[in-house]
């Protein structure tokens, strides 16, 4: 409501001239206001609808999660010596992040006595002097509730900042069921109380039934009877399973299928290690790496996605390692699935999210593109170095890297020319070494696009007049330009980032980027 106080003494003309300008103000804020993009909530709790997890309303929400991993000995979240909890979660959320996996051991909750001990305890018990020490300064309010309270502390410290979280349940510092010597059913239990422990917590939006089986007959034991417990217990959370080993594989499911009395709920997850690369993962060259890596991850599930299943990929990786993250930018484009990134550090007093570069590129992955509504799929060209794509400004200025935002919708013909949807333009190569423009003549030479059908797959290339192969690359001022193609021989020093393009199609449904949490809602069971 807008209050008005007038003077108590006015002319008849002041008053008049004083509404004027009032009635004039408002006509002007009124119209911003309706020219604003109108403001989209999540609507809790999550579902999935083929590929795609979508709130309540049908609208999609894409999980751009963080990794905060725990301190197994201590059983308490990572970092907490260094940080307040709510910097940490601050932190986060401002570096584009709208999803936090925030690993829990299940034996927190399936054990009470473990459950019980204070955070004090815990660090003395173990004679971590120095990290009692940095825990009492940073979070000293904290420092004598149980491990379990402590826990659901961050989690409302997540909430606060309008952050969702997804459990990361783990059983100990080994793998489950593999030379741990831990009861199956101890795990299943765990996962029953947490599951239980959270139902009424509605910024928790999923758990990860994460236990590195190494056997595919136990794999669909234990993870059937674990989703059935996690969703009878909460049948608001989305459940979600990784596959064989270190999470790498779960191509057996192309075979058989998990068979589960729910639908809606179940979201699959699979980890991007170097290690998809082989030994060539540390020296290789980086089109090399990057196609082993691929290939292995599409091999083991990555195709899933493609048959209709909502997939998450976990990304270990740090934010300096750009051989193979921009590998993984590009897929991510590509494939525009769920991803969480990263491993908060608890090397120093922000939690390694110091990275502005890093998380300009995080906000820009979850922008996919133009707003996409309705069943149309729309199409991009990515930078996956940048997190950008291409824009022009108009036909007369060179074509520049720009949010993806802003991008308008391009098309791929049957004849491999890339054009602007509803114009005559496409884009075309004229020189070695000149920007790249767009021509309402498509028939030119240099303006048929090959997708270089080598190991990355992120190259566009086409042949010149003169017979010049060239690539499309972008130049330390993000213009648009065409070169001679990158890192095509075996050399492993080359960075082929500036030439690394993927064309993307953009997802049929209106993602929701902004999570309100209500606070007052959450009750621990």
């Amino acid at each position: 409501m807008l209050c008005l106080n007038f003077p108590s003494i006015q002319t008849n003309s002041q008053f008049k001239s004083q509404m004027g300008r009032f009635l004039l103000f408002s006509f002007v804020f009124l119209s911003v206001l309706c020219l604003l993009p109108p403001k989209l909530v999540v609507a809790l709790p999550l579902h999935t609808s083929s590929r795609w997890i979508v709130d309540e309303d049908g609208g999609r929400v894409k999980l751009a999660c963080v990794n905060w991993p725990a301190d197994k000995e201590a059983a308490v979240a990572g970092g907490l010596g260094h940080s307040p909890v709510g910097r940490i979660s601050e932190r986060i959320a401002a570096a584009g992040y709208n999803c936090v996996r925030l690993a829990l051991p299940v034996l927190l909750a399936a054990d009470e006595s473990l459950a019980s001990l204070t955070v004090r305890k815990s660090f003395q018990r173990l004679g971590l002097l120095d990290s009692l020490a940095g825990f009492e300064a940073n979070n000293p309010s904290m420092l004598d509730l149980p491990l379990i309270s402590a826990y659901q502390a961050v989690v409302s410290s997540l909430a606060e900042n309008n952050l969702m979280v997804i459990i990361d349940s783990q059983l100990s510092s080994k793998p489950c069921f593999h030379g741990s010597g831990i009861n199956p059913d101890l795990w299943v239990k765990g996962l029953t109380q947490l599951a239980t422990m959270f139902s009424r917590v509605p910024n928790v939006v999923g758990m990860c039934l994460r236990n590195e089986l190494r056997n595919v007959k136990d794999w669909y034991r234990y993870m059937q009877k674990g989703a059935e417990e996690v969703h009878s217990a909460n049948p608001n959370v989305l459940v979600i399973i990784s596959g064989l080993g270190d999470g790498t594989d779960l191509s057996f499911l192309l075979n058989q299928q998990l068979e589960l009395t729910f639908t809606g709920k179940l979201v699959l997850e699979m980890h991007w290690r170097g290690s998809l690369a082989g030994r060539a993962q540390e020296t290789g060259n980086p089109n090399k790496v990057c196609g082993r890596v691929v290939n292995s991850l599409m091999r083991r599930g990555g195709v899933l996605l493609q048959k209709g299943w909502p997939l998450m990929v976990v990304n270990e990786l740090g934010a300096d390692d750009n051989k193979h993250l921009n590998c993984f930018f590009g897929l991510a484009a590509e494939l525009d699935f769920n991803w969480a990134l990263g491993t908060l550090e608890e090397t120093n007093g922000l939690m390694n999210l110091k990275n502005s570069s890093f998380f300009q590129r995080i906000s820009a992955l979850q922008d996919a593109g133009p707003n996409a509504s309705g069943n149309k799929h729309l199409i991009i060209i990515s930078h996956p170095s940048t997190d950008q794509c291409i824009l022009r400004k108009s036909l007369y200025e060179p074509l520049l890297l720009g949010p993806c935002t802003q991008s308008e919708a391009w098309g791929y013909t049957p004849q491999k020319t890339l054009t602007v949807k509803g114009t005559y333009f496409c884009l075309q190569a004229v020189g070695l070494g000149k920007p790249a423009r767009l021509s309402v003549v498509c028939n030119l030479p240099g303006s048929n696009w090959e997708i270089v059908s080598g190991d990355s797959k992120m190259y566009l290339s086409t042949r010149l007049e003169d017979g010049t192969t060239v690539c499309l690359d972008a130049d330390s001022s993000n213009h648009i330009v065409t070169d001679t193609c990158k890192c095509s021989s075996r050399d492993d020093m080359c960075d082929p980032g500036s030439q690394w393009f993927k064309i993307a199609d953009i997802s049929p449904y209106s993602p929701r980027h902004i999570l309100q949490i209500s606070l007052a809602s959450s009750t621990w069971d």
